[in-house]
């Protein structure tokens, strides 16, 4: 309780009594006292608010409450969420979060795109794990979804061909340009490694020196290609001039997926979609053998996209969080209470 500026405690005696019946003891019920708890519901609240901020450590080091009662605390809250459900959810997000960067321990997210909200965080992304936490919220809830957006992995698409027969899938728009990206970016690192061979390789200098402004074109290419056209600024757009007089492939790739991306963006019913998007695929087939393939395959659920323009932007903003919260997340045991601290982020109400 505050008291001016200094923090006031009141020590509070629960009595204990003995039934005149059957003479068990038993202790007073206090209202502003969990049972069982030596604080009160008002200091839970306010230290998992701190915690949500920061971390277990950092509130439990001001001294008011101990590692384990923070846990406590947490587990309390949780309490709650056990028989969570979504309401009244009409699209549903399904991407996954590497709990362990680089060691292909990812768990599944699954948020409800409406609301911005994350609905549970498995604690891995296989499919049994991910269809027994569907079934928990049954039919009422699973044959309202419309849309559920999803990244390009078969894994998600079949688990909701089976279990939401009224939804509409829709691969997410950014995931298609993510490996765009990725084989033009492949297509530069593999053109200035050509070059520098043909450096090594060369008889005189006069020849290398021919290869000079190859290279250099090439250097530091990396995000004038990749980045957005209309997001580069002045030193970007020079450098990408530059790479485009020397690379005509790596110009040629640029403007396709400058192309798609406008494509996107401008375009607002899936049968002008559906014509567009042909047209580039018979003219991006040459550079973008593997993309190319990739939507050829899904097809429809890129489409899908153009009805509502649904994406997974939620569901990546939503990742970002929880990437916070796992760097700070050191004062967690173990997945339980990393999930835990995620829900009630967006499910705490004190």
């Amino acid at each position: 309780m505050p008291f001016g500026e200094k923090p006031v405690f009141l020590e509070v005696n629960r009595r204990q009594f003995k039934c005149e019946t059957c003479e068990k003891p038993f202790s007073e019920e206090l209202d502003f006292l969990t049972k069982k708890r030596t604080y009160t519901k008002r200091l839970a609240n306010q230290t998992i608010k701190d915690v949500l901020k920061n971390d277990i450590h950092s509130v439990a080091s001001k001294g008011i409450v101990t590692t384990e009662e923070i846990e406590r605390m947490l587990k309390d809250a949780s309490e709650e969420l056990t028989n969570l459900k979504p309401l009244n959810l009409k699209r549903l997000g399904i991407d996954e979060i590497a709990l362990t960067k680089g060691h292909g321990n990812y768990c599944a997210v699954l948020i409800d795109i409406d609301t911005s909200k994350l609905i549970a965080i498995l604690s891995d992304r296989k499919q049994d794990t991910i269809r027994k936490n569907l079934m928990e919220w049954g039919l009422s809830v699973l044959d309202k979804i419309e849309e559920v957006s999803i990244d390009l992995w078969n894994g998600y698409k079949t688990l909701v061909t089976e279990l939401m027969p009224n939804a509409q899938l829709v691969a997410d728009r950014f995931h298609v340009m993510k490996q765009i990206n990725q084989e033009l970016d492949t297509q530069r690192k593999k053109e200035k490694r050509n070059v520098e061979e043909l450096i090594k390789q060369a008889n005189s200098v006069e020849e290398k020196v021919k290869y000079e402004p190859i290279i250099e074109g090439l250097n530091n290419s990396k995000y004038p290609l990749l980045k957005n056209e209309d997001d580069l600024n002045q030193e970007q757009l020079n450098k990408l001039i530059q790479v485009k007089n020397v690379s005509p492939i790596l110009k040629k790739m640029h403007e396709l997926k400058e192309k798609i991306r406008t494509i996107f963006n401008k375009t607002n019913d899936w049968y002008t979609g559906v014509f567009k998007l042909g047209m580039w695929l018979d003219r991006a087939k040459k550079y973008f053998p593997n993309s190319n393939s990739t939507i050829i395959r899904w097809f429809d659920e890129i489409i899908a996209y153009f009805d509502n323009r649904t994406t997974s932007g939620a569901v990546e903003g939503i990742n970002n969080k929880l990437k916070l919260i796992k760097r700070s997340a050191y004062g967690f045991r173990n997945f339980h209470n990393f999930q835990i601290r995620c829900l009630l982020n967006w499910h705490f109400n004190c």
